[in-house]
């Protein structure tokens, strides 16, 4: 059974940053895109970044681009957020998806199979 871990969550003051870690445990898995997401206190889960297979094609959300880049480790099974330049607006749960049916990077939640718990990001002002 695969199992999404992610980590790097805290608190930090407006502009400065954080990088998330995701680590697919259980069995080799990260065969296909794989996403960001982040959800906001009483608010739906919305995509945040991703990327493909190969690990050269990234989408991003309009607030994050430029600010934030994900990227991956295929050898250690571990796909990461960079937050740079963090705002209030900022603050959510951010989770971590794998699409294994998936080649490449996807904004749409259904074509994610695998889910994380999440990891909290507080950014004040």
């Amino acid at each position: 059974q695969v199992r999404l871990v992610e980590s790097g969550g805290g608190q930090v003051q407006a502009g400065g940053s954080l990088r998330l870690s995701c680590v697919a445990a259980g069995r080799t898995f990260m065969s296909g895109a794989m996403g960001w997401f982040r959800q906001p206190p009483g608010k739906e889960r919305i995509f945040v970044a991703s990327i493909n297979f190969e690990g050269n094609g990234k989408q991003y959300e309009d607030s994050v681009r430029g600010r934030f880049t994900i990227s991956r480790d295929d050898a250690k099974n571990t796909v990461y957020l960079q937050m740079n330049s963090l705002k209030p607006e900022d603050t959510a749960l951010y989770l971590c998806a794998g699409a294994p049916r998936k080649f490449s990077a996807s904004t749409y939640v259904p074509d994610y199979d695998y889910w994380g718990q999440g990891t909290q990001v507080t950014v004040s002002s």
